[in-house]
């Protein structure tokens, strides 16, 4: 099918050039070394698996990922913050690959981010039409954080069954959204956020009862997380307890307006670290690189919640609401140095922010400002992702 072809092309020659660009950088800032530059003090062991050219995608959370995968959830005070869906997968993928965990790994994010690419195309074409449905799936792949869509991430699976369970939703399969939604929630939490945004669409279906009782097939789906935790480590909730204290995210009492105001407030800091010097970090390893990273996440929060109020006015509610809830649950559980930790990573997972930013960056200087700007910031990031700085 030429729409197919269409996606899958933007596919390949955008993982294609992320794949040399991260090789070239490895060969330019790390290959002589016997070590990685600079592991992180905290965390697994970094894996070591085919070869530098794909243990090089299995670093930070890659190396949880990896061991859960090998070696099952041993610690549930850390490995429960990371949800089943993936690591499953890799463990499945790996008895194949004979015990190449990273290996697998690259395979199941890569096989998941074809075909997330290609149903995005098809959504947004349903939505917006020809031409933005390719300017969306071009800016998806060359967004900066578009790198882990081919690392030992869940990123892409959660983006897949995201973007399945809204298509399924437009096309009234009520039970096949339902089961996306709920495997999505046990991909990433945030996918909780997909139910309310998929019964306002079953909300205009009729008959609307037999859409909800068929969409609450996700239920029982995400319920067997927390059985399963309660059933092995007697706390059905013992991930929230890892986010806490392994991560350091707590509950702020303002909810998402708390840590965006504390997000407000470090950029700010930010701003003043660039410009003046001191330390306006204490804790932070690097004051200048907290600064950066805190800034860089403040543009991210804003660029998401600007685009999911544009995707509420020009896609429907559903993608609105979609948008800013899974955006609110990051913004209620700041960390206290980076309250705004990973937010480019997260807009992965919101897809409908790429097609509205293809109805907005319509045209072709427009389009090349977007692409041009997405694609240097990606290639700073695969540098600092080489060299073992932290990337979202």
């Amino acid at each position: 099918m030429p729409r197919l072809r269409t996606a899958l092309e933007v596919f390949l020659w955008s993982r294609a050039a992320i794949w040399i660009a991260m090789l070239l950088a490895y060969a330019t800032f790390e290959a002589r070394f016997a070590l990685p530059l600079h592991p992180p003090v905290k965390g697994p062991e970094p894996p070591r698996d085919v070869g530098w050219g794909f243990d090089v995608w299995a670093r930070w959370d890659g190396g949880w990922f990896t061991g859960i995968a090998r070696d099952g959830y041993t610690d549930p005070k850390t490995t429960t913050a990371f949800f089943p869906a993936y690591p499953l997968l890799v463990r499945a993928a790996g008895w194949v690959a004979g015990g190449h965990y990273v290996l697998a790994g690259v395979i199941v994010s890569l096989l998941a981010a074809a075909a997330a690419f290609a149903l995005l195309h098809e959504l947004a074409r349903k939505l917006v039409g020809e031409d933005a449905a390719l300017r969306s799936v071009v800016y998806l792949a060359v967004f900066p954080a578009a790198l882990f869509l081919g690392a030992v991430y869940s990123e892409s699976l959660y983006l897949l069954l995201s973007v399945a369970a809204f298509l399924a939703a437009e096309r009234r399969r009520w039970v096949l959204a339902g089961v996306a939604a709920g495997l999505a929630i046990l991909t990433r939490p945030t996918g909780v956020m997909l139910l309310p945004a998929l019964a306002l669409l079953a909300w205009r279906a009729n008959p609307r009862a037999g859409a909800f009782l068929r969409l609450a097939v996700a239920l029982p789906i995400a319920a067997i997380w927390p059985i399963w935790l309660w059933a092995t480590f007697g706390r059905p909730f013992e991930f929230l307890t890892a986010e806490k204290n392994t991560w350091q995210r707590h509950l702020s009492d303002a909810g998402p307006f708390g840590g965006m105001w504390n997000g407000l407030v470090a950029g700010w800091k930010s701003i003043v670290q660039f410009t003046a010097g001191g330390n306006h970090f204490p804790g932070a390893d690097d004051s200048l690189q907290a600064a950066g990273l805190n800034l860089e996440a403040l543009v991210a929060a804003l660029f998401v919640i600007v685009l999911g109020i544009v995707a509420w006015r020009r896609l429907g509610a559903a993608y609105g609401v979609f948008v800013l809830a899974s955006i609110a649950l990051p913004l209620s559980s700041p960390t206290a140095i980076y309250p705004l930790l990973s937010m480019p990573r997260f807009v992965l997972g919101v897809f409908p922010v790429f097609i509205a930013l293809a109805t907005v960056a319509t045209g072709p200087r427009a389009a090349a400002v977007v692409v041009a700007t997405f694609a240097i910031l990606l290639g700073v990031d695969l540098a600092r992702w080489v060299e073992w700085q932290f990337v979202s």
